[in-house]
Formats: structure tokens, sequence, C-alpha cells
């Protein structure tokens, strides 16, 4: 599938989404995620509709088996860390976003790694 139709793909996915056709733009995600389940961009839109039925678990393996674009490390950061919070383990998540932070500074040290 070409970027330009995954595009359209999301971007049609997003308006069932804010219209309240959930399972509509579910289906679209889904299909993109199984297309290319290493798509970053799918990956974080599909994790974050797993993290919204409070799903934590299944959203780690799909933004774990994701190839994420550098651009896109905050967001991964965000929903890594949100899944791991709420599968319980938030000395985990505490450590992904603190590595987040150092990748930014440099591993300077930072207010948040104090």
């Amino acid at each position: 599938m070409r970027e330009v139709e995954r595009q359209f793909i999301l971007t049609a996915a997003w308006l069932f989404l804010r219209h309240g056709c959930a399972s509509r733009a579910r289906m679209l995600i889904e299909a993109l995620v199984e297309d290319d389940p290493r798509d970053g961009v799918s990956a974080a839109a599909f994790s974050e509709m797993l993290l919204e039925e409070g799903r934590a678990e299944d959203a780690l393996a799909v933004l774990r088996s994701a190839d994420f674009p550098r651009k896109m490390a905050r967001v991964e950061a965000i929903l890594e860390a949100r899944s791991l919070v709420m599968s319980g383990r938030s000395g985990e998540s505490e450590r992904r976003w603190k590595r987040y932070v150092d990748s930014l500074k440099g591993g300077r040290r930072t207010w948040i790694s104090q």
C-alpha cells in the first residue's frame, strides 16, 4: 500500500472516531496494522485505541512490534509509558520515560532524571 493510501485511511479512521463510529475506525486501523505491522503511525493509532479499551498489554505488544520514525520518538515513549503504567508496571514506565528524556539531552542530567 502506498503512503498516500495509508494517510487517506488514517484520516478516514480519525473522522469516523470524531463522529462516534469507533468500530468503523477500529476496522480501518486494524487493516493498516495487518497490512504492515511495522508501520509506527498505524501502530500508534491502534495502540491508542487499545489503551482506550483498557487493553494495555495488547497495546504494548503492538508498540513493540513496530518501527517508529525518529520524528515519532515522543509518541512512542508516551504510548509505551502509558501502556506500562496501565499494566501495573510503573517502575518500567518511569525508566522508559527517563530513557526518552535522556535521549533528548544526550545523556546530560536533567531535572526529571534527578
